[in-house]
């Protein structure tokens, strides 16, 4: 009976660290939560001005949605960028790349319902009608583009993150009409060219079709 009982610590400690692992972190009047699985939070830091930008680690382990909810954005929380928003913010994500595989692209996309793109009228953007922050930017990635219409998202491209290595994203986040929480989806995207035409780039785990991949519903929202 005294031999099982380093292994049901062990099993009692795996519970616990799962849990805090899934944690929200609380910093500058917003909460990040990874609790809808594909990545970790590692740590967070940052006001959200332009000077103090909120700052996410994480480590994602797979190519498809890693869904960052973000709660706190209220009236209250103000603009910390100096856009013509009712509120706003700067956010560097520094992601640690553990799918295994390397990544080409990477993608990240506003929503205020998780099975719905974000429309142009919903108040939610990176900003748009604003030059701050842009161009977006990254320490990997040489080039980024914004899509503002039918849906709100970003895609860095011109680099690759080898699995095992980081990259930072640097952006701000807007609203006109904020509610929380909101949602960021993140997607890594591998690229490999394919052998019969060599001009031409496959894709392996493709981006989200607009409006027919459906994400879970959150529990007790």
């Amino acid at each position: 009976m005294a031999r099982c009982l380093p292994v049901l610590a062990w099993v009692v400690w795996l519970a616990l660290a799962g849990s805090a692992a899934a944690n929200p972190v609380s910093v500058g009047g917003l909460t990040f939560s990874d609790e809808l699985g594909g990545f970790s939070i590692l740590a967070a830091s940052g006001s959200g001005t332009l000077q103090d930008p909120f700052v996410i680690v994480e480590e994602l382990y797979g190519l498809q949605d890693a869904v960052l909810v973000i709660r706190g954005l209220a009236p209250a929380f103000g603009n910390r960028i100096g856009t013509q928003h009712l509120t706003g913010f700067a956010l560097t994500k520094v992601v640690v790349n553990r799918t295994g595989d390397d990544w080409n692209l990477f993608q990240v996309e506003l929503r205020k319902q998780l099975d719905t793109p974000s429309p142009y009228d919903d108040g939610l953007s990176f900003g748009q009608g604003s030059t701050v922050g842009r161009p977006f930017g990254s320490d990997i990635f040489s080039a980024s583009d914004v899509t503002d219409e039918p849906y709100d998202a970003i895609v860095f491209r011109n680099g690759t993150v080898r699995t095992g290595e980081r990259a930072s994203l640097h952006f701000v986040i807007t609203d006109t009409a904020p509610v929380s929480p909101f949602y960021l989806l993140q997607e890594p995207t591998r690229t490999v060219a394919d052998a019969r035409q060599p001009q031409q780039l496959v894709l392996q785990e493709p981006p989200i079709v607009r409006g027919h991949r459906v994400l879970p519903p959150m529990i007790g929202e």
